[in-house]
């Protein structure tokens, strides 16, 4: 398996934002969104260290951490992520997932749960969106709109709208650093009334200088 890091820090997003998780980062990436943040991880040609699912499982429980965050790149292309998993039945563990793939298969225990992106219009990459996804997701899990543009927000809107995530789901609404207000999306929810979304900050990129890795 292909690792670009390893640490552990607080979830910046998602169900757990400001909980400390250990992180695995994973490299390769099926996409190349316009405003990927990790771009230093789509390649499994660059700067990776080789560990199995074992010597992955064994620094996670050395932590001492009992949440983890399983990201990349795109984990669920490493081929070694089922037997990972399996080793990980005594941990919370949430998956980052970039949409455009599955998840179902991945589902190996209670303990397992997905935050999965819908990429939207100025990503470059809504055409690639697996959308069975929309429709298996659970409660327990998490969809996830990063937003760049008004365009994007009146996407992100109509594909809750939709599919019913609201009721599904947990939702949330995420602007791009530095290319979208948080108060157009503020204002936007409240005028769509959407009890079930919520605003969510990179919560690493303000405590953090945005550029850092390994947080």
């Amino acid at each position: 398996m292909k690792v670009v890091e390893k640490f552990i820090s607080i979830d910046g997003e998602g169900p757990t934002a400001g909980a400390l998780s250990v992180f695995v980062r994973f490299a390769g990436c099926n996409l190349r969104c316009a405003w990927c943040d990790t771009s230093y991880a789509w390649d499994t040609t660059a700067d990776v260290t080789d560990m199995s699912a074992s010597e992955i499982a064994d620094y996670i429980k050395s932590t001492g951490i009992g949440h983890v965050t399983i990201t990349g790149g795109e984990p669920l292309l490493q081929l070694g992520l089922i037997g990972l998993l399996s080793r990980l039945a005594d941990y919370q563990v949430h998956i980052e997932t970039n949409g455009a793939i599955p998840v179902e298969q991945f589902r190996i225990g209670d303990n397992i749960h997905f935050v999965i992106d819908y990429k939207l219009p100025d990503s470059g990459m809504e055409e690639r969106m697996h959308l069975p996804n929309l429709a298996s997701v659970r409660k327990a899990d998490a969809y996830k709109f990063v937003i760049a543009s008004n365009r994007d927000l009146d996407k992100a809107v109509k594909i809750v709208r939709q599919y019913n995530l609201e009721e599904k789901t947990q939702v949330y609404f995420s602007t791009v650093f530095g290319k979208m207000e948080p108060a157009v999306v503020v204002e936007r929810m409240k005028s769509e009334k959407f009890n079930g979304v919520k605003l969510q900050l990179q919560l690493h990129k303000f405590i953090w200088d945005p550029q850092r890795k390994g947080v």
